[in-house]
């Protein structure tokens, strides 16, 4: 996964499984972060297997993915579960990518904004500070199916969720928020995902472990061009 800066300078974040996060840590450049790919919801206690925000701080992980469609769809994460999980983890001081994003049902039934709105609301309602969220738009009928929201398609739900931002949270907190696209980004596609104006970078999956997430990475620098 990477993110741009408003610099267009790429700041990549690599996500393995919880018990790889010290190993892959340890092997990477300086200038490469990771992320947990999930955390729990409140400050650790009796809660078997659950990984807790303040173990994470205490690994030095500075990121965590949270309310990913597969853990909303499979394990039966509702926003406001997210939005009490994203809250909590940024008062340990953690930076989290929050996932939204719709079926392609409800993309369908015409309801995508209705859909990522209410998933969005979830999170601004336990929050303040926005300075350390990213926002990660996955329409789940593009992840891991080959599929792919076109440009423009990509580049409407990202205005829409910034122009939502502006109105229920401030203008400030829009301007400065990263939203990132995820859903069968390949190096392919990269480049003319990335120079959508709203589009500040990507979640990536399945071509994050191919040669190709170089020239995903490196689709950073259209937005100068």
């Amino acid at each position: 996964m990477y993110t741009l800066w408003n610099c267009c300078i790429a700041e990549v974040v690599v996500s393995p499984p919880y018990v790889f996060l010290p190993v892959v840590k340890s092997q990477l450049r300086p200038e490469f972060q990771v992320a947990a790919q999930n955390c729990w919801v409140k400050k650790g206690g009796a809660f078997t297997g659950e990984v807790s925000a303040e173990m994470l701080v205490n690994l030095g992980v500075p990121w965590v993915i949270l309310g990913h469609s597969e853990r909303r769809a499979l394990l039966g994460e509702s926003n406001e579960f997210v939005g009490d999980k994203v809250a909590y983890a940024l008062s340990q001081g953690l930076k989290v990518i929050a996932c939204v994003g719709e079926t392609l049902e409800q993309r369908e039934a015409g309801s995508t904004m209705d859909v990522v709105a209410a998933q969005t609301k979830a999170i601004a309602e336990k929050i303040n500070d926005w300075s350390n969220v990213v926002i990660a738009y996955e329409p789940v009928w593009a992840i891991g199916t080959g599929k792919v929201a076109t440009p423009d398609q990509a580049q409407e739900v990202h205005a829409s969720l910034r122009d939502w931002l502006r109105i229920n949270v401030s203008p400030e907190v829009a301007e400065s928020t990263r939203i990132i696209y995820g859903g069968s980004v390949t190096g392919a596609n990269c480049k003319e995902l990335a120079a959508k104006h709203d589009v500040d970078g990507f979640l990536v999956g399945g071509a994050s472990l191919k040669p190709e997430f170089i020239d995903i990475i490196n689709s950073a620098t259209v937005k100068t061009a």
